[in-house]
């Protein structure tokens, strides 16, 4: 499989109906007050870089950096659609934005993800490329849906 990633402005329909589909995922696993999933609006801010990946035409995967400050940024929004899980398009787009925080001069990246079952293979997948746990950084709390990570560059 060829993967494509490219920016992406969150308009076409595709990308739309996965930030939908991952937003509602979200809501399935974690209560309100531990969801932080930005919804197209939040991952329209000018701090966050969006990128969607593509095989063969069909939308795989999203992900997103936020730049938090001159010297770190924060993993956001990212989600493979459920057709192409365990395809590498997660690890993909995950190595594209660590190489893309290090092109921006970005000496470390940070994390939020979730605790329940469901978010076991993306916990995998962030380890294997370097990241571990900490604490809670900027606005977030100690939450017991919630595990921090974060990688140095």
């Amino acid at each position: 499989m060829e993967l494509e990633i490219r920016p992406d402005d969150l308009t076409g329909e595709a990308t739309r109906a996965l930030i939908t589909a991952h937003l509602s995922g979200m809501h399935d696993t974690s209560p309100p007050e531990s969801v932080h999933a930005l919804d197209h609006d939040g991952l329209r801010h000018p701090s966050i870089t969006f990128w969607s990946a593509w095989a063969d035409g069909d939308l795989a995967g999203i992900g997103a950096l936020k730049r938090l400050d001159p010297a770190r940024g924060e993993i956001k929004s990212m989600r493979v659609d459920d057709r192409f899980r365990g395809a590498g398009v997660g690890r993909a787009l995950l190595r594209h934005i660590i190489a893309e925080a290090r092109a921006r001069g970005m000496t470390s990246l940070w994390l939020e993800t979730g605790t329940p079952a469901d978010f076991l293979p993306a916990q995998r997948l962030y380890e294997s490329e370097g990241f571990v746990a900490c604490g809670p950084f900027e606005d977030y709390a100690d939450d017991p849906f919630s595990l921090f990570m974060t990688k140095t560059l």
